[in-house]
């Protein structure tokens, strides 16, 4: 739009609907229970499901991911998420390892479509967002109301400028989900994030 190569486009505004809404965590960690205990449900929906229930991403930023991002040393199995990169819990770790165990054997195991951890149809890209919400949707995960109920979650235990480097969000986008769900933190004082972090995880 800036070199007229297109026409200046007026963008809706955003409307907050029932569907953002965050999830009791009680639901949440019933869903995410079932996500990490239900063999028949779809590998891959289950990994990109944990992210979204236990460290608030959105699925615009979980199709990004890639192997690369994902670092097992056998003991520990981190993702880059944010700064430092965050360790997943045990069984969450299983399903990651799982994940990228079993895309060696896909046809395209050796293309630049096997270093993305949600491969979409064109070759080297990822996944749509819309296509990971859908099959998300299939198994019962809501991806905005989870993703709303954990970082809601983490807002109210820890300092917002703590959570926005852990879960790579923006300070402003983190200060103001502290103030969208009445937390304590807005007389937290920077230069403390290591012992919080520590806290946190």
């Amino acid at each position: 739009m800036k070199t007229d190569r297109m026409p200046r486009l007026a963008l809706p505004p955003t409307v907050i609907t029932q569907d953002s809404e965050p999830l009791h965590q009680h639901r949440r960690l019933a869903i995410l229970r079932r996500v990490l205990n239900d063999d028949s449900l779809p590998l891959r929906a289950r990994v990109a499901a944990a992210p979204i229930l236990l460290d608030a991403q959105p699925v615009s930023r979980i199709v990004r991911l890639t192997v690369d991002d994902v670092t097992d040393d056998e003991t520990t199995v981190t993702v880059r998420l944010g700064d430092p990169p965050s360790p997943l819990p045990e069984p969450v770790a299983d399903l990651m390892r799982a994940d990228i165990q079993s895309r060696q054997h896909l046809p395209y195991a050796s293309s630049r479509s096997a270093q993305r951890l949600f491969p979409g149809r064109q070759p080297g890209q990822p996944m749509n967002p819309v296509s990971l919400q859908v099959h998300l949707r299939k198994i019962g995960v809501p991806p905005q109301r989870g993703r709303a109920s954990a970082i809601r979650q983490f807002v109210n235990q820890a300092p917002a400028p703590v959570i926005a480097k852990a879960l790579g969000y923006h300070d402003m986008t983190a200060t103001r989900l502290v103030t969208e769900a009445g937390g304590t933190w807005n007389r937290y004082a920077t230069g403390d994030e290591a012992r919080y972090l520590r806290w946190v995880r």
